[in-house]
């Protein structure tokens, strides 16, 4: 479907009785049977921990590189094989229950809103979507349809970050005034555009990679498998890849919505490639654990965070590498990033926490591994109607909405641009040109 077919599909859901979102799923002989769109890089691991729940039943694969196809199939061999997704939707939809959507991207929000469109479930990497517009679409669908969904932040299910969710909410800092969060990874690219084109690889389907993006001819290591963060019409940039995971905590722990402003300072756009060092400001409405004036600072690139009076450790000890620091009235509250627990500080002094009163919260000695499997079979547990979602679309596309601000800020670098939530609207009509983009035919 086109763009404009896309977004309308959002508006116009059938107002008929919609089944509880838990019995779209709930699969024959207590199985779920999933599909999965993507099982390359992060799509290998979503496979590998949703597979590993006893009660899914992988059924189909897709995948537009072969290599990718084939792996996964070596995996799973009983299950199907595609690789366009559409055709696999639409061929086998009745033989699914869930769909695990994990590819650059600019397809996150084609992929998942056709499966949506069938009444399934979705898992969906994260950002859930390239573009603002496609937020807002997916955030109603899923909801006017009653379906589980939920965004793949691992981490949210991790112990530390919900102890970090815990303690601010307890109080300990007090109201929260300011938070700074950084990543030293670099998902820029400063350079010009390639020039040429080069032959591409037999296992790969350029058309079916490039989707409804933009068409680009093909060149050796600058988009596939790796590197397609980096550009602007396909990913979005290391605050759209770590922003996501480290804005998680803070913005669940402080109940933030949408911001009022942001600016990003950086280099000029090239049109191109996101900007290699970025730092972004938001100010946010005030919420019942912020201060009525809360300022957010987010740092990405080589060298990041830059140096500021906030991020001074008692001892003369060196920042973690990734992590966000919550500055209170009363104190200020660091968490790295990730698996390791927050530090409390006040007055230049580390404090030690009690943990006894958060009990509840889970046990520091739980073994999460490199990539959760809590989180993944808390959403295949939710389609079964034995469990609920902690990172639904409704969470995830505020979030998501968020992030993509500070990435369309960067096409304006220094300037303040004013965001009207009601309106979904920029008060700088320049930049409402990026709130979305046209689909390609493909």
């Amino acid at each position: 479907m086109n763009k404009r077919d896309f977004l309308k599909s959002a508006a116009i859901i059938t107002s008929a009785s919609m089944l509880p979102s838990s019995l779209w799923a709930l699969a024959k002989n207590d199985k779920l049977r999933t599909a999965h769109i993507g099982v390359g890089g992060m799509g290998m691991e979503d496979l590998k921990a949703i597979a590993s729940h006893p009660a899914v039943e992988v059924t189909a694969l897709c995948d537009v590189d072969a290599k990718n196809l084939a792996a996964a199939l070596k995996m799973h061999p009983k299950a199907k094989t595609y690789t366009d997704y559409r055709q696999m939707l639409k061929e086998i939809g009745s033989d699914i229950d869930a769909v695990v959507v994990s590819t650059p991207d600019h397809t996150h929000a084609p992929a998942s809103m056709m499966a949506m469109e069938m009444n399934k479930p979705v898992y969906c990497q994260k950002p859930l979507t390239h573009h603002v517009t496609e937020a807002r679409a997916m955030r109603k669908m899923a909801e006017e349809k009653n379906l589980v969904t939920q965004m793949g932040i691992q981490v949210h299910s991790f112990y530390d970050y919900k102890l970090g969710t815990a303690l601010i909410q307890s109080g300990i800092i007090g109201k929260v005034k300011a938070v700074h969060a950084w990543s030293p990874k670099n998902w820029g690219f400063d350079g010009p555009a390639p020039e040429g084109s080069d032959p591409v690889p037999d296992t790969l389907d350029w058309n079916l990679w490039l989707g409804t993006a933009p068409e680009r001819p093909y060149k050796e290591g600058v988009y596939h498998p790796g590197n397609w963060r980096k550009i602007m019409d396909y990913g979005c940039g290391t605050l759209g890849d770590m922003g996501v995971h480290i804005f998680d905590t803070p913005y669940n722990a402080l109940a933030l919505d949408i911001p009022k402003t942001i600016r990003t300072k950086c280099r000029k756009p090239t049109g191109f490639g996101f900007p290699e060092n970025n730092i972004v400001t938001y100010e946010f409405p005030g919420t019942e654990y912020t201060t009525k004036k809360f300022k957010w600072v987010w740092y990405d690139g080589p060298g990041a965070p830059k140096n500021h009076k906030d991020l001074k450790l008692p001892n003369g000890d060196q920042l973690p590498d990734q992590g966000a620091m919550f500055v209170g009235e009363k104190g200020r509250l660091l968490l790295p990033h990730f698996m390791q627990l927050p530090k409390h500080i006040v007055k230049g002094e580390y404090v030690d926490i009690d943990l006894e009163p958060f009990s509840n919260v889970g046990s520091p000695t739980e073994d999460y591994g490199a990539e959760s499997k809590k989180h993944y079979h808390q959403f295949v547990d939710a389609c079964m109607g034995k469990d609920q979602v902690s990172a639904p679309f409704s969470y995830a596309a505020r979030l998501t909405e968020t992030i993509l601000l500070g990435v369309i800020a960067g096409r304006f670098p220094n300037k303040k641009l004013h965001w009207n939530s009601q309106t979904a609207r920029f008060k700088e009509e320049e930049a409402n040109a990026f709130l979305d983009g046209e689909y390609r035919k493909f």
